[in-house]
């Protein structure tokens, strides 16, 4: 059921995201775009392997969803924000086809050179293009791009307001993007699951690649991040003339989708 609704971002951990720091004692003030920066630099090499153990591969179907909710059709020009190993930007460059292009922009450099490889070796049938770049002042033109995507980049931003603007001034008009990100459970039930999760599966899996340090920030940011309606209030308030939030996967993750008018 919907809900009526570079340098200075700090991307998100595509499906690790929900994981650990539930445990850990909430942090006083959000970490900074550096040391957001170096963290996802070093957690590069084991992204991919983490996401798949986590999630039990299913952020694989979320990331289909959000590629599909975005509307991205053949021949397009598109966009994947906070692209990081490229999952959302390789299955978008199937999407657009031989004729269309894609391009991927992220934080870290050590992510994108991940991503890089998997797209040579992919031999995608799209053009994709990957940027090191802020998604508080993407490095485009207005109304550039016919569609976006955002996979658990945007709970991180370190103001949530100005990138969805950003995301709203590269979009042509009657373009949308879709925005995959976590969601706070709603009742008792879903939240002693998400916590049952983090304490016996997610901590532990990070205790044993050495990567505790690495994941103390998570857990606030889950908690700072805005619900589905205050998303979408968000998304209004940024320029979006349609916003809609989707929650998912039993109300723990959950999709804006946001449009701009077939207009200018």
């Amino acid at each position: 059921m919907a809900e009526g609704q570079g340098q200075r971002y700090s991307k998100g951990y595509s499906s690790i995201a929900l994981t650990v720091g539930f445990a850990q004692p909430p942090s006083t003030a959000p970490p900074t775009a550096t040391d957001i920066q170096g963290l996802f630099d070093r957690i590069a090499p084991v992204y991919d392997s983490l996401n798949e153990r986590l999630s039990f591969g299913l952020h694989r179907v979320w990331k289909r969803m959000a590629v599909r909710w975005s509307g991205a059709a053949p021949g397009q020009q598109v966009l994947d924000v906070c692209c990081g190993s490229g999952d959302l930007a390789l299955l978008l460059a199937h999407q657009v086809g031989a004729t269309g292009t894609v391009y991927g922009v992220d934080f870290s450099a050590e992510l994108l050179a991940v991503a890089e490889g998997r797209s040579r070796r992919a031999h995608l049938p799209a053009p994709l293009h990957w940027m090191q770049g802020d998604a508080l002042a993407l490095p485009f033109e207005a109304n550039t791009f016919d569609a976006a995507t955002m996979g658990y980049g945007l709970r991180n931003l370190t103001d949530i307001p100005q990138g969805l603007a950003e995301l709203q001034r590269v979009l042509k008009p009657g373009a949308s993007a879709a925005i995959l990100d976590f969601h706070r459970p709603q009742g008792w039930l879903a939240e002693q699951f998400q916590r049952w999760y983090l304490e016996a599966l997610v901590v532990p899996t990070a205790e044993q690649m050495g990567l505790t340090d690495e994941y103390a920030y998570i857990g606030p940011s889950v908690d700072r991040f805005p619900t589905g309606p205050e998303q979408v209030k968000l998304a209004r308030q940024a320029g979006f003339e349609r916003a809609v939030h989707y929650p998912i996967a039993g109300g723990l993750m959950g999709v804006l989708v946001v449009s701009r008018h077939d207009r200018v």
